[in-house]
């Protein structure tokens, strides 16, 4: 393996991981976050005449997961373009 191919793996983990943990930082902010911690102060708004932070709680953080699963594909994809290792 070459210097650039070596920096090109490393530039390519260092953007995977990057992406990784700003995803799963998302996903503990919505899950434990909105759904527990603050649901407190999330319960004084309502949506659909429910509380807020029940509704995170059973229906926000799906929807979030899913978002974020779509976006976690489609950011790799372009990461996997960039470091040219992508599939197609």
């Amino acid at each position: 393996m070459t210097d650039k191919e070596r920096e090109n793996a490393a530039d390519y983990w260092r953007a995977s991981l990057k992406l990784i943990f700003f995803c799963l930082a998302i996903w503990f902010v919505v899950s434990y976050g909105f759904g527990i911690l603050f649901a407190d102060a999330l319960n004084a708004i309502q949506i659909g005449g429910f509380k807020l932070g029940f509704w995170f709680a059973q229906n926000g953080s799906i929807y979030v997961f899913v978002a974020l699963i779509f976006f976690y594909a489609a950011r790799m994809n372009k990461i996997d373009r960039e470091h040219d290792v992508h599939e197609d």
